[in-house]
Order: structure tokens, then C-alpha cells, then sequence
């Protein structure tokens, strides 16, 4: 499914109209159906509650003034309050002014309505509508709209009687493009989204003002959808969900033995950090990787002790207990027979251990998944990728991705998009920026957002997990665009399989792995167009 910008979602509805013919009332009236009809199918019939809907001027008022209408038919108990004055009010959401009007609809003007009579209906409301802003937002919420803003949050606080907020298409004060707070936003239970989803569901204040995400079908043409975007110099950003995935996994042949299915060669370790070795070539093994040699430093093997399925390779070690310089002939041989290396967890940044990562990365052509210490190793020198002649993926967190540009953690989480595609463009690498939905970023100007996952999965060693299922996918020779995406799924999925609570650990997502691989064999059931919150 596409994730698009304001400007693509607008040339697709201009599109729509001018090249297929659909009258653009007709997207209006859809929207507001599908909106009435989203809420029914999650939250029940509409009979007999009372809505409360806040429009704007815009196209964001008009389907929210065409959803009162459908609200009213199914029997519920609707009051329209508009922050506009009504001559201000034009196209498509003048007419369902207009029809909201004649079929005497309750209709409160800003200026002329009581705020008192306004907190009151929204304490009582059932339902309130977002229809203010939508996705046409430039500039901050101010005056009136940001005073009915903040009513509308007030009746989502502790004691105070409250029904649900559901926003149309992006809750309001929420820049569409880049999830920023434009002064004050809506905080929603739920968001609609019309179309397509927006890029700004997914990161910074959107992510958290959204809620529960859903996206309804508006009439748009699929092959105009499914087009690269209608802004050249933009990303093709799509949402990775189970369907996208379901092909990715196929039957193991009846004659398969372990030498199939690749082996891979984890590079990984360090006194004190161990343990992520183990979780790395733990989760390989489980994704279905055939064989798995762990390259530590010889200290560091009884680890292994409860992992009887993985080999280890001990190497010279530096006075730290890290990875030394005189590593480096036995690892070259190590890559003899190898089909791909994960490198990077747990290995510490003693300047011995980097410079010997450095060179591995640079000099060695196996398919390579880089993670944690092996990025911050190669964050002083990334020109070090340039030089691979081998695929690559990275997959930094935000502190990693900062140190990689040159930027502050900040400003990564606030250009998450082009942050991550324009590196992998600039260095010929699959970037993986980790994350809530995290994002997959080809050289080719792709961009994936990853559905699956929860915030309990915020915990020590889950990284290390993701970077042993998708070394284990790009050694049983996935390609590396491929490798990134399913393993951030499977990774998300596993932990969506586990507890969804605080008390979950890494471990756990490797206990889940076979579930959540199973889970691709059937994509009957799959939530495509609902995202939990």
C-alpha cells in the first residue's frame, strides 16, 4: 500500500477527476460513507448516540459535514459545529454545507455559538469528529481552532466524562508530510485515513496524536495508486504488511539438507556483551538459516554452552576482551563456504576491534547485514562502504543513524524518511532505521514502513535478534532488499505474537519466530488497513 505526502494525495484526487472522470463530490461522499462505516464495524451501530463534528472550511470540513448526514440517516443524534463562516466555505464542501443545511441539520457557527454550549456537547458526545485541518496544514493552530483543540483534549483526561475522538485523515495540528506538532494537535483514539495513509501516521507527534490507524477505500483508480509518485523528486514509500510478505517464504524441496538454506557467520561479542552473540546466532538459527559459526573472542565461548546448535570460531582477543587486530587471518579463512556475515553485536568500541571491523567491511564481498558496534566502527569512515564490493544492509537506531550523517539524534527523528533514503542512496547499501515502524530504505529510492510490532519490544537485545533473522535470510540468499523487509516483519510479528507488556524479552522473539513464519502461510486474516496504536 502507498504511503503518500499532501501534494501526491491532492495530484491523485486532481487525477481522478480529470483523467478518469469520478466527480470529485462523488470521493467526498465515499470518504464520508466509508468514514461512517469504519466506525460502525469497530465501535457499533450509530443509533442513538450523539455526535459531536468539529469542521474547518476545507475538504477535511466537507467530508466531516457529508459524514454528519450519513450519521443522522443511521439514526444517531448529530451536531455540527463549524469554525468558519459559512460564505468562507467553498467547492465540493460548500455543496455538503449546502445539503447539510436544507435537510435542517443542526449547524453551530464559530462566532456566534456559546464555548460553554460547546464544552458541554463534546463532554456529553459519544463520538467527536476531527474535520478541522485534514491534510491541507502549513502553518501553526492558533486562536479559535487551537481553543477547540485543547476542549477536545480536555474530554480525553482522567475522571471527566469522555467519548471517543476520531480524526479524519490526520488528526489536526499534525503536519501530513512530517508527523510534526503544528502548535497544539488533536490527540485521537482513532484516525480514519482517506485514500491512502500519510506519511506523518508514522513518525514524530503523529505517531503518538493517531491512535489506532485505519485506511478507507475512496474510489481512487488502483492503477493510479500503484504509480510512482506523482512528485519526482519524492520516494516511493509503501507500508509493508503480511500480503507483501506472504510470497517471500517458500516450501523447503523434499531433498533439502542444511548446506540449502546457507550458512552464516556471525561476527559478534565481547566481555560483558556476550549475550548478544548468542541472541544473534539464536535468532539465525530460528529464521532458517542451515548453519550458523559465531567468529567471538575466545573468552567469550561459554556463552555457547546452552546453544548447542551453533558453531563458534575463538579468536585473539585484545586486553578489553574484544575482537584483536590478529583476528584477522582466521577470519578471512572463516569466510571460506560462507553465504553471509552479520557483524556488529555486542563487539565493544575498543579502537583495536573498529579498525579490525573497518577492514572486514571494506574488504570482504560475502552479502553483510552491519548492526550496533560495526556501525559506530565504520560512523568515523562510512566512505568504508563505498568501498564493498558485496550487498549491504545497515541497520542503526537512531543514535547510530545520527552518528553515520553527522547529525543529531533529533534531527534524525524528524526527517526519519530522508535521513534513511538518502543514505542508503549516497552509500549503495539497504538502510534499516530502527524504530516505532521502523523504516527499510533501498539505493534504488524505495522506502518500506514496517506494521508490525509494539513499544514493549523497547528492551535490551532485540536488535541483536533482527540482525540474526536477516543474516539468517540473506545466507539462505534472499536479496538484500527483501532480507530487510521480511526480517523487520518477522522481527515486529514475533513480538506481536509475545507479550505486548513491559515484561517481554528478546528472547521471547526468537521463541516466536516459527509462529510468526507460519503466520505468512495464510494472509486470509491479515489486518491490512488497521494499525493498533
Amino acid at each position: 500500500m502507498r504511503v503518500v505526502i499532501a501534494e501526491e494525495m491532492r495530484a491523485l484526487d486532481r487525477q481522478a477527476t480529470a483523467v478518469y472522470g469520478i466527480p470529485s463530490i462523488l470521493l467526498m461522499e465515499n470518504a464520508a460513507r466509508g468514514l461512517v462505516d469504519q466506525i460502525e464495524s469497530a465501535r457499533g451501530p450509530s443509533r442513538g448516540r450523539r455526535v459531536v463534528i468539529v469542521a474547518g472550511r476545507g475538504n477535511n470540513g466537507g467530508d466531516g459535514l457529508a459524514a454528519a448526514r450519513h450519521f443522522r440517516m443511521r439514526g444517531a443524534d448529530v451536531a455540527v459545529y463549524l469554525f468558519s463562516a459559512p460564505e468562507a466555505v467553498a467547492g465540493d464542501a460548500k455543496v455538503s454545507l449546502e445539503i447539510w443545511r436544507r435537510t435542517g441539520g443542526t449547524l453551530h457557527v464559530v462566532g456566534a455559538f456559546d464555548w460553554a454550549r460547546f464544552e458541554a456537547d463534546l463532554n456529553q458526545a459519544d463520538l467527536m469528529i476531527d474535520a478541522l485541518f485534514g491534510t491541507g496544514l502549513s502553518h501553526p493552530v492558533d486562536g479559535d481552532l487551537a481553543r477547540a483543540i485543547g476542549l477536545i483534549n480536555t474530554t480525553r483526561q482522567p475522571g471527566r466524562p469522555r467519548g471517543r475522538v476520531v480524526a479524519i485523515d490526520i488528526p489536526s495540528g499534525i503536519s501530513t508530510d512530517t508527523g510534526a506538532l503544528c502548535g497544539v494537535a488533536v490527540q485521537a483514539d482513532d484516525t480514519v485515513a482517506m485514500g491512502l495513509p500519510k506519511r506523518g501516521h508514522f513518525v514524530g507527534a503523529g505517531l503518538e496524536h493517531r491512535g489506532t490507524l485505519s485506511v478507507v477505500d475512496i474510489g481512487l483508480p488502483d492503477a493510479r495508486v500503484q504509480q510512482t509518485p506523482t512528485t519526482p523528486d519524492e520516494a516511493v514509500v509503501t507500508l509493508t504488511a503480511r500480503d507483501a510478505m506472504a510470497g517471500c517464504l517458500t516450501p523447503r524441496p523434499r531433498g533439502a539438507h542444511k548446506g540449502t538454506f546457507g550458512h552464516l557467520l556471525v561476527v559478534a561479542g565481547s566481555t560483558g556483551k556476550s549475550g548478544a552473540a548468542a541472541l544473534t546466532s539464536r535468532a539465525a538459527l530460528r529464521a532458517g538459516c542451515g548453519l550458523v559459526t559465531c567468529a567471538i573472542p575466545k573468552s567469550c565461548g561459554g556463552i555457547f554452552a546452552g546453544l548447542p546448535e551453533a558453531m563458534t570460531l575463538p579468536l585473539p582477543e585484545t586486553d578489553a576482551g574484544s575482537l584483536s587486530r590478529d583476528a584477522w587471518n582466521l577470519l578471512t579463512a572463516a569466510m571460506n563456504g560462507k553465504a553471509a556475515v552479520a557483524i556488529g553485536p555486542g563487539l565493544s568500541r575498543e579502537k583495536e576491534t573498529a579498525a579490525l571491523i573497518c577492514r572486514l567491511v571494506a574488504e570482504t564481498a560475502l552479502p553483510m547485514v552491519i548492526d550496533a558496534d560495526a556501525i559506530n566502527a565504520i560512523a568515523s569512515a562510512p566512505s568504508v562502504l563505498q568501498a564493498r564490493r558485496g550487498p549491504t544492509i545497515l541497520t542503526p537506531h537512531p543514535g547510530e543513524m545520527a552518528r553515520l550523517a553527522g547529525v543529531s539524534v533529533e534531527f534524525v527523528q524528524n526527517n526519519r524518511f530522508a535521513i534513511a533514503g538518502d543514505f542508503a542512496k549516497r552509500y549503495n547499501v539497504v538502510v534499516v532505521l530502527k524504530g516505532a515502524h521502523t523504516l527499510v530504505a533501498s539505493p534504488t529510492g524505495e522506502i518500506a514502513i514496517n506494521d508490525t510490532g509494539h513499544p514493549g519490544m523497547a528492551t535490551a537485545g532485540t536488535g541483536d535478534v533482527l540482525t540474526g533473522i536477516i543474516g539468517s535470510l540473506l545466507a539462505q540468499r534472499m536479496t538484500p532488499w527483501y532480507a530487510a523487509r521480511l526480517g523487520v516483519w518477522l522481527h515486529g510479528m514475533a513480538g506481536d505474537a509475545s507479550s505486548r507488556g513491559s515484561g517481554l524479552i528478546a528472547s521471547d522473539l526468537i521463541d516466536h519466530l516459527p509462529q510468526a513464519m507460519a503466520m505468512l502461510a495464510d494472509t486470509r486474516s491479515c489486518p491490512v488497513v488497521t494499525i493498533p496504536k
